[in-house]
């Protein structure tokens, strides 16, 4: 299970809250210069925190809806798209040759084929 850290959402929202305030404070002082900058970055911080919020909402609910039983391993989600394990031989049986195909007897003649 992936382990999503939390500290972007509070770093972003923390930032947020702290430009909210200097932005109130600089309006009701007459900090006009201040108000402008604060009042600009206000809204991209807004929508970042709303944006970690969403994700991490759909994580939280992502890991609370998952089946017990549908965990799968690696090496079973990497055999499965490769096909039946019927159709692979095992490790350590010889492939057969193919019908029609001459039978060397287990040698190679040391040629490459173009």
């Amino acid at each position: 299970m992936w382990h999503v850290s939390v500290r972007p959402l509070l770093l972003v929202s923390g930032l947020t809250v702290g430009d909210y305030i200097l932005w109130n404070w600089s309006l009701n002082s007459s900090h006009d210069v201040l108000a402008l900058v604060s009042g600009l970055t206000l809204p991209p911080l807004g929508v970042a925190l709303v944006w970690l919020l969403v994700l991490s909402a759909m994580r939280l609910l992502a890991r609370h809806t998952r089946l017990p039983g549908r965990r799968g391993t690696a090496a079973a989600l990497l055999g499965a798209g490769r096909g039946s394990a019927a159709a692979e031989p095992a490790r350590g049986e010889a492939h057969a040759p193919a019908a029609g195909a001459p039978a060397t007897g287990g040698r190679s003649s040391g040629k490459l084929a173009a």
